[in-house]
């Protein structure tokens, strides 16, 4: 079967690996978003019980 052979794409998962460990990962690791999160306020909305008219 020849997918379960790794010699064609051993090298390949390696290079791609190399790069994304070397290039990609260190410019996106300084990325910041340019619109952070803000700290919202906890409000409680105070809710009435839904009265049935069965009960």
């Amino acid at each position: 079967m020849p997918q379960l052979n790794p010699n064609p794409w051993f090298l390949t998962m390696l290079a791609t690996w190399a790069i994304f460990l070397l290039i990609i990962q260190p410019k996106l690791l300084p990325f910041t978003p340019t619109n952070p999160p803000m700290n919202k306020t906890n409000t409680s909305n105070k809710s009435t019980p839904w009265t049935w008219p069965w009960t």
